[in-house]
């Protein structure tokens, strides 16, 4: 009961972090398009209202040019325009009707510019607490220079402000309230297949690798992960039957060797008055020479498959090969001709690339009639290493499939002979590792086994 509270927290949880911050998110960002939204209004009616003023002053001073004002400033279309006709002494010619008898308002000097600029004003006689915009024009003759004021109040602009104002702060919470809610819903909708993902990731155990994701419908960023997610699994899927056939292999590898050497000595033992050392030792040393090849090779293999880092240096590849020809050459009868050996220098990891030529020696040792060539050369930034037997060969169909781990052709005959089967499977390992590659070719008789390395940085 307790895992299942926490399973369900966990999923509201997600859910209630993505939303509250796309909440947060959306409600700061209307708040702000909001107060953005009331200074342009507010900045664009009063600019509309300044540039009213200034047409209204532009034509009373033209009627002062004119001589055609009067003591009163006949009234527009905007009755609440406060106007005022002031001379150079600061007396007051003319005024309308809402400034009858009242002396000088507008203090600030008349604007010369070619658009004149707009000044508040508060304060003005009967009308204390509005606030104004105005404007003063130069009018009259150069004798008889005066200055034309018009005012018009801001009030009904202040009050829709204050109602868009209003307006918005009850509007804005109601669309985040509403807007978070589709979010909530939209939220739900999307976590249900990652939640349905991760439901099916938490069944997948290491002993079961073969199960998969369900992909969704939709080839989004959800569908990609699922597929990306389903190849991994493939990935270690692959590489975890390939590590229990090792060990399933390596494990009846070693079983034939250490049964025989275990039934030789429980023989003798039960036995001892009828039991020839000499001749049964020859059979025990053998067996466990095959039992210890066999377990360098899986230690091989085993670090293979750990990528370690090569030791990298220079390496002279014809001076591997004349040393593991020689050490061969102790071990056999048959003919190992090494004159096509020609000089090949190399990047790579010595004890490793020693390892190659000593394991192609061993095959073609095991399968060669009467002779093994060996040669060795260099073209256009690759060393190209070839070990030729006169032996029975390797069919076409086979020769891939012979670098595998564990294979015989022959399985009798190679057992009997001591091979793993692994051999050839470190070869490719190994060249892999160095950025090169191997393939099979045909003597006629016999097999050519072609090793080919890059004479650069592996």
């Amino acid at each position: 009961m307790a895992a299942a509270v926490r399973t369900w927290w966990a999923r509201r949880s997600l859910r209630l972090k993505l939303t509250a911050a796309a909440a947060l998110v959306m409600a700061a960002g209307l708040a702000g398009a909001a107060v953005l939204l009331v200074v342009w209004l507010h900045t664009s009616l009063i600019h509309d209202l300044d540039q009213t003023a200034l047409q209204r002053a532009q034509v009373v001073a033209a009627d002062e040019d004119n001589n055609r004002i009067s003591v009163e400033v006949p009234a527009t279309s905007h009755a609440e325009a406060a106007v005022q006709v002031v001379d150079r002494k600061g007396h007051v010619l003319a005024g309308s009707a809402n400034l009858r008898g009242l002396p000088r308002v507008f203090t600030f000097p008349a604007d010369r510019s070619g658009t004149p600029r707009a000044h508040t004003v508060q304060g003005i006689p009967e009308h204390e607490d509005a606030t104004w915009r105005a404007v003063g024009v130069p009018a009259g003759t150069a004798d008889n220079p005066v200055t034309v004021y018009v005012a018009l109040p801001t009030e009904s602009i202040d009050h829709g402000s204050s109602e868009l104002t209003a307006g918005l702060a009850t509007g804005v919470p109601a669309v985040v309230a509403l807007l978070t809610g589709i979010v909530w819903l939209l939220t739900g909708r999307a976590l249900r297949p990652v939640d349905a993902m991760r439901a099916q990731t938490a069944e997948i155990t290491g002993t079961d690798l073969s199960r998969r994701l369900d992909v969704p419908p939709a080839n989004d960023a959800l569908g990609r992960l699922a597929t990306t997610f389903n190849d991994l699994l493939g990935r270690l899927d692959t590489a975890a039957r390939r590590q229990r056939r090792f060990v399933a292999d390596a494990a009846h590898e070693l079983r034939s060797p250490l049964s025989t050497l275990h039934t030789r000595l429980e023989i003798a033992h039960h036995h001892p008055e009828s039991t020839r050392w000499k001749t049964l030792a020859p059979d025990l040393l053998r067996e466990t020479e095959r039992l210890n090849h066999l377990v360098d090779d899986l230690v091989q293999l085993a670090r293979l498959d750990a990528r370690p880092r090569l030791r990298t240096r220079p390496v002279d590849l014809d001076e591997i090969v004349f040393a593991e020809v020689r050490e061969a050459r102790s071990r056999t009868r048959l003919v190992i001709d090494q004159h096509a050996v020609g000089a090949a220098r190399l990047t790579g990891d010595e004890d490793a690339l020693a390892r190659v030529v000593r394991n192609l020696l061993d095959n073609a040792l095991r399968h060669a009639a009467t002779r093994i060539d060996i040669s060795l050369r260099t073209l256009h930034d690759t060393a190209c290493l070839v070990v030729a037997d006169d032996g029975p060969g390797i069919p076409e169909a086979d020769r891939e499939r012979v670098f595998g781990r564990f294979t015989r052709l022959d399985d009798a005959r190679t057992r009997d002979t001591g091979g793993s089967g692994l051999g050839l499977a470190i070869v490719r390992d190994i060249v892999t590792a160095h950025h090169g590659s191997t393939h099979i070719e045909d003597n006629r008789p016999g097999t050519r086994m072609v090793v080919l390395l890059p004479t650069g940085e592996p």
